[in-house]
């Protein structure tokens, strides 16, 4: 039952709008560069934006789906993504259907990780994806207690796979994951496709549609091991690559520009062509002169037992301009504690370097995240970077 109708001044009423629209669809010709769907970024760092992209966009997904996702004509696939989002139509729509696969969906109001395992089993998926996230969620669960024989296919996206996570599934379910690298305003773009051998914690390397180059913050390119922004060759028009930030040409200015799309995510290059993540841009800590990786100290503390979620941001600092903070959701019969807090930095100490310690360390029941599960480390570092009022004080 549509609610009733609400005027607004400037407004159109969704609702009403429908219920006038004639029945009959007119088809209507388009060129391939015409503007084709619009959706928003999912906004880790900040407020979402409206990405314009053309016809060529579904036609890069058969990347996504043929030589990532690895569907097959008789499989049944799986990407766990809330409907409306990008990442829905990485793994629901275009690529898939192109491929003639059968495309599962499951709609749910809350993730339950034993409810997902049982579907695997109860419908025969053959090919999953869904973000690392999810996959330790899992991991918290029997996983050797469901019935995943028909699952011949694991991958993920959205956020960095922590080598701990590709270790446990590999040992449990005998299947790799291999990880992907895209945005909404991209389609897959770094990957461990198909007949790869993926290096745990390695995003993989640029798929063949595009020229993918790390760079620093003047154009030029990095050296081996060096981090800088993941850059996209779009000298001439690359398939799938945004058309712009709708709207808004300052935005579009500052993302795409001398012949590159800038992605905003930086990383680094090893020997053999693999590409290491190491955060946001916004989510580089600099601290003491040193440029810190969130994702790296967060994969070394996920490896210790009590750590069951954690994020790595940056807090400001007098002496270091940013401390690095550590915010963790605790492994069950774990207490957070000074001692435990101890511990962890001991940890990470002897694991990394010395200044990559979190010197702030923060117990919370559960991380801010968007719909798809990525944490929202910005909403982390606005609480953190909010005037504090003194105790006692209005």
């Amino acid at each position: 039952m549509c609610a009733a109708p609400v005027e607004r001044a400037g407004w159109l009423d969704f609702n009403t709008g429908v219920s006038a629209a004639s029945a009959d669809f007119a088809r209507v010709e388009t060129l391939a560069a015409d503007p084709m769907l619009m959706y928003f970024s999912s906004g880790t760092s900040g407020n979402p934006k409206m990405v314009l992209h053309d016809s060529e966009y579904a036609i890069a997904h058969l990347v996504t789906a043929k030589h990532w996702h690895n569907v097959q004509p008789d499989g049944l696939h799986f990407t766990i993504a809330d409907t409306g989002w990008g990442k829905a139509v990485w793994g629901k729509y275009y690529g898939q259907w192109l491929m003639e696969a059968c495309v599962f969906t499951y709609d749910f109001d809350r993730f339950h990780p034993s409810e997902i395992l049982s579907l695997i089993g109860k419908y025969g998926i053959t090919t999953l994806c869904c973000p690392p996230t999810m996959y330790r969620m899992m991991m918290a669960e029997d996983v050797d207690a469901y019935d995943l024989h028909t699952l011949m296919y694991s991958t993920t996206a959205g956020e960095a796979l922590n080598p701990d996570l590709f270790d446990f599934w590999k040992e449990h379910t005998g299947l790799t994951i291999y990880e992907g690298f895209g945005q909404t305003e991209t389609p897959l773009t770094i990957a461990n496709l198909t007949g790869s051998v993926p290096r745990p914690g390695s995003m993989g390397k640029p798929v063949p549609l595009y020229n993918v180059e790390i760079q620093r913050e003047d154009g030029s390119r990095c050296d081996t091991g060096e981090t800088g922004e993941v850059c996209i060759d779009v000298h001439e028009k690359a398939a799938g690559i945004m058309l712009e930030y709708y709207r808004d040409p300052e935005k579009t200015a500052a993302a795409v520009h001398d012949g590159w799309y800038h992605t905003g995510d930086t990383a680094w290059c090893d020997e053999d062509g693999y590409f290491w993540y190491v955060g946001r841009n916004d989510d580089v800590i600099k601290s003491s002169g040193y440029r810190i990786g969130p994702f790296e100290i967060e994969s070394v503390l996920l490896e210790h037992e009590a750590v069951r979620e954690c994020a790595v941001t940056g807090v400001p600092d007098p002496v270091r301009g940013k401390a690095v903070k550590a915010t963790i959701v605790l492994a069950e019969g774990f207490a957070g504690s000074s001692e435990l807090t101890r511990e962890l930095q001991t940890w990470v100490k002897k694991r990394t370097a010395p200044y990559k310690y979190p010197r702030i360390v923060e117990y919370v029941d559960a991380l801010p995240k968007t719909v798809n599960g990525k944490i929202r480390r910005a909403v982390i570092r606005q609480e953190d970077e909010k005037p504090k009022t003194p105790e006692g004080l209005v």
